[in-house]
């Protein structure tokens, strides 16, 4: 996930601060020391992570570009949390977020997944004095409550810039190490960027749920099979050298102007799991299925990333037994060698998936679906042609007002049925004088039922309940309403 660092350059972060020693700081000092710190990190453990410095008081100039395009970002803001006063300060803006015009939007919430991140270069007494923490706060209600506010603890000096910026690095920079294992082989890895926790929002009491940092690989299967899997996010998978002493020397991230394979590159010059899994994978044109947790998988894969450059990625299902229905549930795979006969035939002809339910369900039912108004449209229209021609089109006419009836009690329309109940009992006071007597009887019974069942009362609004034509003396009954 790129970070973009946004600075405070505005006159309140040249504040002085008292610091040991004779030297001057100011608090824009505190912040450039932090993050150094925090860019060191980045450098040594996160080193495939792109950073954006843009500077910003009034105006803004973008400092350090990033060198790729990219859809989710972390933005970290540096600020010593003055809002500043009158038009265009952050207190003014907050205030007219829900009055400006389309041209001028408030750029929060931003346009694509994102976790916002306030470094206070003051503490939160500071803050809690004015409003400044209260507006701080909506910043990150508005960005959908996704990111933090830190302060500093204590006087305003180095030790405490340190331990701020400390904390953003646990949160959301620490690397994520784990031991790839298949049968007896192991390799430890860093899965970048880190996974994050996910719940499951079907649970009663959700508890999120992570990924684990023993990674079981329970099989493989062609990439053929499992075609291309919705996925909740993806990871680059790193191999991680390690010295004949047992330090750690490095992973094997590389810079866009190598030409080797990333998994290669630092791997050590001693056999590694990890490498020759890539290159396995690569050239079989196979997936790896692993176990991330309890009843939980993903999948390893090769992605290249240019003619001569590919990686080792990682790509985590939706929590659960079977997550992708065509291969079955999980727990069920086994071994090809081990079914009676070859599922993919003795020439790969063919293929044992998609696994065929037992049970053959019918796609052949007439379930109605509204996209756009015209298909709403089109379906009344088609009730009253056949109103129009009672009693000789009785059966269609309820066939379809039933359809109808079904489709608002299951989206809860409550308002359609009142509506075409009106639209029926307008239609029985148009009818002429030459219409057949029993074609306003059954209008109006219609229309009686609609209503009902416009009420919600389950009585009448029982999904599995049909409008019934009107037995009357002109239909041939005895002039009972059967319903």
């Amino acid at each position: 996930m790129p970070t973009v660092v946004l600075l405070d350059s505005s006159l309140s972060m040249t504040r002085p601060v008292s610091v040991e020693g004779s030297e001057e700081f100011q608090r824009k000092n505190l912040a450039v020391h932090g993050m150094t710190m925090l860019f060191e990190h980045m450098a040594t453990n996160y080193r495939l992570e792109f950073t954006s410095l843009v500077a910003f008081s009034s105006l803004w100039e973008l400092l350090v570009p990033f060198s790729r395009d990219y859809n989710t970002l972390q933005v970290v803001l540096v600020t010593d949390g003055a809002l500043g006063i009158g038009r265009g300060s952050l207190r003014h803006s907050l205030q007219t977020v829900k009055q400006r015009v389309d041209d001028k939007k408030f750029p929060l919430p931003f346009p694509f997944p994102s976790k916002l991140y306030v470094m206070c270069i003051a503490n939160a007494e500071e803050l809690q004095a004015t409003d400044s923490m209260d507006n701080l706060e909506q910043l990150i209600n508005l960005n959908g409550g996704e990111g933090q506010i830190y302060t500093m603890e204590g006087p305003l000096c180095l030790k405490s810039v340190q331990s701020m910026f400390g904390k953003l690095i646990d949160q959301a920079y620490s690397p994520f190490h784990a031991v790839l294992r298949c049968g007896n082989l192991t390799s430890d890895v860093q899965v970048f960027p880190r996974p994050e926790p996910v719940t499951i929002d079907e649970e009663v009491d959700p508890i999120p749920k992570t990924v684990q940092t023993d990674l079981e690989i329970v099989g493989f299967i062609e990439i053929g099979d499992i075609s291309s899997p919705p996925v909740l996010s993806r990871h680059l998978v790193l191999p991680i050298a390690v010295s004949k002493e047992g330090d750690e020397i490095g992973t094997g991230a590389t810079d866009d102007t190598e030409e080797e394979t990333s998994t290669n590159q630092m791997a050590g010059k001693s056999p590694n799991f990890c490498v020759l899994l890539h290159g396995s994978l690569k050239v079989e044109g196979m997936v790896a299925l692993v176990q991330l947790g309890p009843d939980w998988f993903g999948m390893l894969y090769s992605q290249a990333d240019s003619k001569k450059k590919s990686n080792l990625m990682m790509s985590l299902f939706d929590p659960g037994s079977e997550p992708l229905p065509w291969l079955g549930r999980m727990s069920q795979l086994g071994p090809a060698s081990d079914a009676a006969e070859n599922p993919y035939g003795e020439d790969d002809s063919k293929s044992p998936f998609p696994i065929q339910p037992k049970h053959k369900r019918s796609y052949a039912q007439n379930v109605t679906v509204w996209i756009k108004a015209s298909g709403l449209q089109t379906d009344v229209q088609k009730i009253l042609r056949n109103a129009k021609k009672l009693p000789e089109k009785t059966q269609t006419f309820y066939k379809e007002l039933n359809r109808l009836r079904k489709a608002a009690l299951a989206f809860g329309f409550w308002e359609l049925l009142k509506s075409v109940a009106e639209l029926l009992e307008r239609e029985c006071t148009l009818l002429p004088d030459s219409a057949h007597p029993d074609a306003a009887f059954q209008l109006s019974h219609a229309a009686q039922q609609l209503k009902l069942a416009s009420s919600g009362d389950s009585k009448y609004a029982a999904f599995e309940q049909n409008i019934t034509p009107m037995l009357t003396d002109f239909s041939g009954g005895g002039g009972a309403d059967r319903i």
